[in-house]
């Protein structure tokens, strides 16, 4: 007879369940139970089945594991994609995106570029992102009403934004709505200095304090090209991470995105401090920035997680992609065909984003008592046969077309590839008129 005489709300049956941590299991004839958004129960089939539940699922063939995080983005830019693709980083950016975000990016373009993002994120796997980008009580509106789990940054730089007049104006704003949602159940608010070159110390000071005082998280771009760490030694005398450690930001909080550019000092300054490196791999690629040394600074014990970037720069939201890439370059940067192995990709993807983002005890593994943030990939197709080793096929023969079922605290937010809140068809068409707006002005 079960000993637990309450229900759960949904049994799970897959194939193959990757709970992530404890590292490298792979459970066969296993279930998940989840209860009140939680999972409430993980055992094996036989013992499973005599816990009554409300709703059974069977998914033959697929293989379960927690959401995906993708720990780096710009939401909104998805109404940006393709605008000015094969440029040079600050050609990029000075020339196109920074005139065109002063153009174009208002509430109601971050409302539907970030919704965009949502659901192309849902289709892929995605249950949780870290978002930096303008008008941030907007983007934690639609976080809210679509379901997802969510850091949200609020961006700080020296001159005028969208929505800030300046960097005080900005903090203030962060402050604000950090306080709002303090207590909300999916929704994180981080500090988000844009870059070491377009912040100046006393802000990153004030950000400092304010974050050590609120346990808030710091999301930065940092050494993203070589150029930037140059040009930072040339005018100040010391790189960037150098200059970002003697002001204090470095710690458990601080969230380095990119670091294509580490030196043996910079290692050492990330290992003392317990900073975690965000990883955007194809985003780094092709504005050719550099390539994040991985398996050196995972061997040297570095939090890394993989973000996306936005996708005006990717120029998709594909974290499986994003993963496989991380992997396979990581083998050609080390010059090891032993790096950075398949099970140790899908933890960047999973648990390591959720230490990067402060939420590891209640995402990024699918263990008792952390919310049910779950993705099942469906590797019963021709393209995923034979299946030897599930994990390998899911980073290296899988595709986020293999995205069958999302589920979020509990909630399903894609079934069967469809989804749940947001309506696909309205999103093509909203998109569709921002990009005849953009391209005929």
């Amino acid at each position: 007879m079960p000993t637990e005489k309450v229900p759960l709300d949904l049994l799970l049956f897959p194939t193959w369940i990757v709970p992530v941590e404890p590292a490298g299991v792979v459970l066969r004839d296993h279930g998940l139970g989840i209860r009140d958004g939680r999972i409430a129960l993980l055992a094996p089939r036989a013992e499973a089945l005599r816990h009554p539940a409300t709703e059974t699922r069977e998914l033959p063939g697929m293989l379960l594991s927690p959401g995906l995080i993708n720990a780096h983005g710009h939401a909104a830019m998805s109404l940006f994609r393709g605008l000015a693709d094969d440029l040079a980083l600050m050609t990029w950016l000075q020339e196109h995106i920074w005139p065109s975000e002063a153009k174009w990016v208002s509430e109601d373009f971050v409302r539907d570029g970030t919704e965009l993002a949502i659901a192309e994120q849902l289709k892929g796997g995605i249950t949780c992102f870290s978002d930096m980008y303008f008008f941030p009580q907007v983007a934690c509106e639609v976080v809210h009403k679509a379901g997802v789990r969510a850091q949200i940054s609020v961006p700080v730089l020296d001159f005028p934004i969208p929505g800030a007049r300046d960097a005080d104006e900005a903090i203030r704003q962060g402050l604000a709505l950090r306080d709002d949602l303090k207590h909300h159940p999916r929704i994180k608010v981080a500090f988000g200095p844009h870059a070491p070159y377009t912040v100046s110390d006393d802000k990153l000071e004030n950000i400092l304090m304010l974050a050590e005082e609120l346990d808030a998280g710091i999301h930065m771009h940092v050494h993203e090209t070589a150029f930037e760490v140059q040009q930072a030694v040339e005018k100040h005398g010391e790189r960037p991470l150098a200059r970002l450690h003697r002001l204090g930001l470095l710690g458990p909080r601080f969230q380095a995105v990119h670091m294509t550019q580490v030196n043996d000092e910079d290692l050492v300054m990330l290992v003392e401090t317990n900073s975690s490196v965000v990883h955007c791999p194809e985003s780094n690629l092709k504005l050719a920035s550099g390539f994040c040394p991985v398996e050196r600074l995972g061997q040297a014990g570095v939090n890394i997680a993989i973000g996306t970037d936005g996708a005006a720069s990717n120029n998709d939201l594909d974290l499986l992609g994003e993963t496989r890439t991380a992997a396979l370059l990581a083998k050609a940067v080390a010059g090891q065909a032993t790096a950075l192995d398949a099970h140790r990709a899908l933890r960047m993807a999973t648990l390591n984003g959720a230490r990067a983002l402060g939420m590891e005890q209640e995402t990024g593994s699918l263990e008792l008592g952390k919310s049910a943030d779950l993705t099942a990939f469906d590797l019963s197709g021709l393209a995923q046969q034979p299946v030897y080793e599930p994990v390998s096929q899911v980073i290296y023969a899988s595709g986020r077309d293999c995205v069958r079922h999302v589920w979020v605290g509990g909630k399903q937010l894609l079934d069967n590839g469809k989804l749940t809140r947001l309506d696909e068809e309205r999103l093509i068409a909203v998109a569709g008129e921002w990009g005849r707006r953009i391209a005929g002005a």
